[in-house]
């Protein structure tokens, strides 16, 4: 076994949604989640069919994250993987659960807008996702003006009243 990190193309620090199925049908069944729980989303999907003609199976509502979910899933190249890339200015929070709800899915390795490695094993048979390395180590534990800092830019955003 050999095991390798696929760094995910994303130059415009675009938030993603990685994650582990089952089935073709999930191309179909992730688009209409993330349809149905954001009218107008912007959005690229591609997945990596493990049977069959084991291609990457893609969908979307802009032909750019398409394109950019379609690289990085032929990148990581593992049977059953997927890579949902959201638009500028949507967001996982808003369409994880659903993601999470449809009846493919199996896994979520992560939803982050930060830099991102895959970690792969490759055998004979193929190539399967073990984890994600998700942005940087901690640089320290945060203090009261941290915590000030977290509780204000919470609620400038307007995810706490």
């Amino acid at each position: 076994m050999q095991l390798t990190t696929v760094g995910i193309e994303n130059p415009d620090g675009l938030n993603v949604i990685i994650g582990q199925t089952h089935f073709i049908k999930t191309v179909e069944d992730v688009h209409e989640a993330l349809v149905g729980t954001v009218p107008g989303i912007r959005f690229g999907l591609a997945f990596c069919e493990a049977s069959g003609k084991c291609l990457v199976r893609w969908s979307g509502t802009e032909e750019a994250l398409i394109d950019l979910a379609r690289r990085n899933a032929l990148a990581i190249g593992a049977g059953h993987s997927f890579i949902i890339v959201l638009g500028a200015g949507y967001y996982p929070v808003n369409v994880l659960n659903a993601v999470k709800m449809v009846p493919e899915v199996c896994r979520i390795f992560c939803a982050t807008a930060n830099p991102l490695e895959v970690v792969v094993a490759e055998t004979e048979q193929g190539r399967g996702v073990l984890g994600v390395i998700d942005g940087s180590p901690p640089a320290g534990v945060e203090g009261d003006d941290d915590i000030a800092w977290r509780k204000g830019f919470l609620r400038q955003i307007g995810y706490k009243a």
